[in-house]
């Protein structure tokens, strides 16, 4: 054998023993096992940027550091949609940042503080001297990222008002969302055994709404005792379904039988029944101007929004994700 062909000897050996090292057994992105030559693959296959936004790069280190942020550390559980609509609310935070970047938005040191002891649950401690004041040593930028992001979307929908004509306007043309069904004033016994509670049943089967009361102050074990029994106002489905087939069939101011529960034993009164009944707008503006403000805040920051995506260069790179991305139909 010659010099040439124990040289070739060693290089395919050598390559043996590469490849049989690759072939190993490693772990994919969800934890199953792969061979290394698929591990080394999909590393280099995710590598680059999964979003671009003006000179920044974003990689999935990015976009995992968002989802910790998020309270969402085991990515491994979360099916592809969801992870996809995440990684869509990450897209539009960085091209927030950018913009507010650009506009030249800052955060002072008191915004700092005061965000670092949201975030520890305590004091962040006295403020620095002036010299320090520029930039905290720690923790890095990119901790505020967020913080940066709330402030300018503030500028963007601090404006937003809701008036009165559009609460009347909200209100007249949703007023079936206003109708309230049937519902039930409802008060009770409850006792521990069979035998205790139609021993009760005997006393308060013709009683007055005064003595059922008194009853209930003496012998129930329900937590609304204290109240004669009385359990509230219900509405159909409020109530477990055996319950309510019972109290919604009884006659006003009349007494069930015995009903068992995983509680115990049960009398029922139905102290009151009220008809169906439209909520005056007045009582239900509040709950209105609610919706109506934060339906506008959304509306206006998708204008927004949807004009930053026009006129700022960014571009997302769904290939390099390491989940597979789906979108949104339409």
């Amino acid at each position: 054998m010659n010099d040439r062909q124990r040289s070739l000897i060693k290089i395919v050996t050598a390559l043996g023993a590469m490849v049989l090292g690759l072939a190993g057994c490693g772990r994919d992105e969800k934890g199953t096992p792969v061979s290394r030559i698929t591990s080394f693959v999909q590393g280099k296959f995710h590598s680059g940027p999964v979003l671009k936004v003006e000179s920044a790069d974003f990689t999935n280190a990015d976009f995992r550091a968002y989802l910790r942020a998020m309270g969402t550390d085991e990515t491994k559980n979360l099916p592809p949609e969801s992870l996809s609509r995440l990684f869509d609310r990450f897209v539009d935070e960085k091209i927030l940042l950018e913009a507010a970047k650009q506009r030249g938005i800052t955060l002072t040191w008191d915004e700092k503080k005061n965000y670092l002891a949201k975030l520890a649950g305590e004091s962040a401690g006295d403020e620095p001297a002036a010299s320090d004041k520029a930039a905290p040593a720690s923790p890095p930028d990119t901790l505020f990222d967020r913080l940066l992001v709330e402030k300018y979307t503030f500028q963007v929908i601090k404006d937003v008002r809701v008036e009165d004509r559009e609460i009347e306007a909200y209100y007249n043309e949703h007023k079936k969302d206003f109708l309230l069904p049937e519902r039930i004033q409802v008060s009770q016994i409850l006792v521990p055994s069979e035998q205790k509670a139609v021993e009760l049943l005997r006393k308060v089967q013709d009683a007055s709404e005064e003595d059922f009361r008194r009853l209930a102050r003496q012998e129930s074990m329900g937590p609304e005792a204290i109240k004669g029994g009385m359990m509230g106002v219900y509405k159909p489905g409020e109530l477990p379904n055996d319950m309510a087939k019972v109290i919604f069939a009884l006659e006003e101011g009349k007494i069930s039988q015995v009903v068992e529960s995983s509680y115990g034993y049960h009398i029922f009164r139905l102290d009151k029944r009220f008809p169906p009944q439209l909520e005056s707008e007045t009582e239900v503006a509040p709950g209105i101007k609610v919706r109506v403000f934060e339906q506008k805040i959304k509306d206006a920051l998708a204008v927004h929004l949807g004009g930053l995506k026009e006129t700022l260069s960014w571009k997302v790179f769904p290939e390099n994700l390491f989940f597979s991305y789906q979108r949104l139909d339409g």
